[in-house]
């Protein structure tokens, strides 16, 4: 890709758009599988925590999308709305609402996604812009809904079926879903930010890999230890989550997050944040991240033990007597390679768009995608609006790549560009 330039929108977005919904909606209809199942057995108890979970995720992803949906019918000349292609007339805007209220609205947006991409990719029309707008945005509803309801899930999933000591089929495939839908999630979100870079047009899929693989081997420990904890003090899951997550919620308030253009917002984003962290380590402000993440993986580290431990104290030997030798031994290997590997990436495979010190920042019409270049298009109208920029998805990755204030020198020279203008 050339600097200054848009990514094109490409059949592999338009395949990744289409698995994306397809995994959704299995992962959606596992879950009401799931649910009927517990329902009819008569263990209402977990019917309800299942219940609860796909609730609790569809609001907060409606939230979320209500709030991007205010932000953007407010920027100037911006004819449809990023995720949906509704124009901002009175009675559409009421329709979108009454979407969202209906928890409807984070599925309109995948099915616009796919239809623009179909547009762009198939029938050579206009508006390649507007479907990358589309899908960087569905990338972050995603990953919201994979640690707000699919990790969750798995543990729940676990948990039962270490309680019975036995699984039904329904349970494998639920399992089974919910981790395709984090494995992808995890590819589908790298992806996305890795199409800021300038230099994206030469990454290559090896570098996704090792992503994925280090995230899946220290999500999969973490999750697998806070279900064995989980089977045995039942009734301290709930104290221990609401303790770390309000430690979680206050050390990214004191990051001075700054992603949503409302207070009410910044702090739905904030709890997000701490809920992903409870399972998962996620950057969330600019500069060095090297000591933040120490402090978080050692603190997830030193945590998980203690749940080991309690778990091999309040176990039932007999019962476990199977499982409990490879367990001891995978769950801290896995998390062992996982954290080497996550070195490893960062060693060899993580881009950042590092410039040595004094260096000047780079003229406004070389900026990366990320930052000057990524504004909002109409799918008719291929002329970019200055003033049109969608903040939310930059600022991740310029969290997630940039060791230097580069994209704060970058802000200031589009300031100073848009001032001009």
């Amino acid at each position: 890709m050339e600097s200054g330039t848009f990514s094109r929108y490409s059949w592999v977005d338009f395949v990744f758009s289409v698995v994306g919904v397809c995994t959704f909606l299995m992962d959606w209809g596992s879950d009401v599988w799931v649910a009927t199942e517990f329902y009819c057995r008569g263990d209402f108890s977990w019917f309800g925590v299942l219940v609860g979970l796909m609730v609790l995720s569809s609001v907060v992803i409606q939230m979320f999308s209500w709030f991007w949906f205010r932000y953007d019918r407010e920027l100037p000349g911006f004819s449809g709305l990023a995720g949906s292609g509704i124009v901002f007339c009175g009675d559409r805007v009421r329709l979108f609402c009454l979407l969202h209220v209906l928890q409807l609205g984070f599925l309109c947006r995948h099915i616009s996604a796919i239809r623009q991409g179909f547009r762009v990719w198939w029938r050579k029309e206009a508006g390649s812009e507007y479907a990358v707008y589309l899908t960087h945005d569905l990338s972050m509803l995603r990953l919201i809904e994979t640690f707000v309801e699919s990790a969750p899930q798995l543990i729940l999933m676990i948990y039962v079926m270490l309680s019975t000591n036995w699984a039904r089929t329904v349970q494998f495939v639920s399992v089974a879903a919910s981790t395709t839908s984090i494995a992808w999630m995890l590819v589908d979100y790298h992806r996305s930010l890795r199409s800021f870079l300038p230099d994206k047009a030469k990454q290559r899929w090896g570098s996704s890999l090792i992503y994925f693989l280090w995230n899946l081997l220290l999500i999969g420990p973490r999750v697998a230890v806070l279900a064995l904890f989980s089977s045995v003090l039942p009734e301290l899951t709930a104290p221990h989550f609401l303790l770390l997550w309000l430690v979680f919620l206050l050390w990214a308030w004191r990051q001075n997050t700054d992603f949503m253009d409302s207070a009410g917002g910044e702090w739905l984003y904030r709890a997000t944040v701490g809920l992903i962290w409870y399972f998962s380590w996620f950057n969330v402000a600019e500069g060095r991240t090297r000591g933040r993440s120490l402090i978080y993986h050692s603190f997830v580290s030193a945590d998980g033990a203690v749940l080991m431990a309690c778990w091999w104290l309040y176990r039932d030997p007999v019962q476990t007597e199977a499982y409990t030798l490879v367990l001891l031994v995978a769950l801290p290997l896995s998390h062992l390679l996982g954290l080497l590997l996550k070195a490893l990436y960062y060693c060899c495979f993580h881009p950042t768009l590092w410039r040595p010190p004094g260096s000047p920042p780079p003229p406004p019409h070389d900026l990366p995608d990320s930052d000057a270049s990524f504004r909002a298009f109409s799918p008719q109208d291929q002329t970019p609006s200055p003033q049109l920029l969608n903040k939310r998805m930059s600022h991740l990755a310029a969290n997630f790549y940039t060791h230097t204030d580069v994209f704060r020198k970058c802000e200031a020279a589009k300031s100073a560009e848009s001032s001009c203008l």
